[in-house]
This record gives C-alpha cells, sequence and structure tokens, in this order.
C-alpha cells in the first residue's frame, strides 16, 4: 500500500509503502515510464548492482530487499530510512559529530569497493541520518565497475575531474573524491566550488 512519494530523480522515482504481508514499511524505487526506453541499459546495471549489494549486509548501506525485473514498471523493493539527509542536518552538528559521520560512510564505501561496487554518485542527499547519527548510503543508480563507463553523469558539485573526460578511467577514487567534497562542504558550510553549472564544471 503506498503511502506517500519520497522523490523523484532522473531514473526513478522513491515511494514509501506498507508491506501488507509482512507488516513492515519499506521503500520501493520505480523505473520511470518515461525514461524506460532510453535508459533500459543502465536500469539493468542499477539493478545488477542492487543485486550484487544484496549479497552482503552492512548497516550503513540500504538494505535490498527484492529486484522485479519482469515487473511493468521494474521495481526495487528496499529498507525504509527514516532520517534526514545529511546535507540538512550536517551544519546543525558538531564537528566531532561530521567526522565521525564520514569516518563510517568510508568504511562503508571501502567495503563496497571490496566487493567491486563503486556508488559513483555520492552527495550529501544521499547519506540519510538516523536518531543516533548513524549514516546510511542510499542510491546505487550510477553504480558501476567498468572504468570506461560513466562518464558525464552524477551530480555536478561532486563529481571528479575523469568523470568529465571520457578519455579517463573512472575507479574507486572517484568515490574518494566526493566524499573529500562532502567533508569539505560539512566543515566549511559550501562545496569547494560554486556557481552555475559551467563555472562548477569548469573549475572541477
Amino acid at each position: 500500500r503506498t503511502i506517500e512519494r519520497l522523490g523523484i530523480g532522473g531514473m526513478g522515482e522513491v515511494y514509501k509503502l506498507q508491506d501488507l504481508q509482512l507488516d513492515r514499511v519499506v521503500a520501493a524505487k520505480i523505473i520511470r515510464r518515461d525514461r524506460v526506453g532510453r535508459l533500459s541499459a543502465s536500469a539493468r546495471d542499477f539493478l545488477r548492482e542492487a543485486k550484487s549489494l544484496a549479497l552482503f549486509s552492512d548497516p550503513r548501506i540500504v538494505q535490498i530487499f527484492e529486484c522485479r525485473l519482469d515487473s511493468d514498471p521494474a521495481v526495487i523493493i528496499m529498507e525504509y530510512v527514516d532520517g534526514f539527509e545529511l546535507g540538512r542536518l550536517g551544519p546543525s552538528l558538531e564537528f566531532r559529530q561530521r567526522a565521525k559521520i564520514m569516518r563510517d560512510v568510508a568504511d562503508a564505501v571501502q567495503r563496497a569497493h571490496a566487493l567491486g561496487i563503486q556508488h559513483r554518485d555520492l552527495k550529501p542527499s544521499n547519506i540519510m541520518l538516523d536518531g543516533a547519527l548513524a549514516p546510511k548510503i542510499l542510491d546505487f543508480g550510477l553504480s558501476d565497475h567498468d572504468p570506461t563507463r560513466g562518464h558525464l553523469r552524477g551530480s555536478v558539485h561532486y563529481v571528479a575531474p575523469e568523470q568529465l573526460d571520457p578519455s579517463q578511467p573512472i575507479d574507486r577514487r572517484t568515490d574518494v573524491y566526493a566524499m573529500g567534497v562532502i567533508l569539505y562542504e560539512l566543515l566549511c558550510g559550501a562545496p569547494p566550488y560554486v556557481g552555475d553549472t559551467s563555472e562548477v564544471l569548469d573549475a572541477v
């Protein structure tokens, strides 16, 4: 049963649902119908990475429950995270709390890297904090491990230089760069490069 829509992105919409059979609240990411034709390959890649995430359990990474590839539209059922985005809550936290959050995020990302999973879209809005300020990393929609794929995608303020140059390989360092930008923003109140899209991309 649908409770509410939580958000919409370039590839999908996320809903808060009540699982009537197991009596629990879950989240569902539904592939947008207007994107299926153009992004079906990307959607399959995302679902493949979601299946990889289901192979291990880390309390700092959103848990995947089910991938329904044959439904119309395709849908991913996952853990519902009740909390606040790091970008909203971060400025009100003590610096020690901010540092601990980033330490936990870095440790979780390292575990994902050990499995060959690179997030490639780390940003404050993809990191949720619960009541105990424990982080939970969301949205592996751009995740991949192929160094030749995924260029010119991501969120402007957090893209690494190699993501803007198709001649350069993308690897785990792309996530390290994004975490550096997030930490900078947590400490300084703004990302290192500001301005309109073209100005930020030129600076990166």
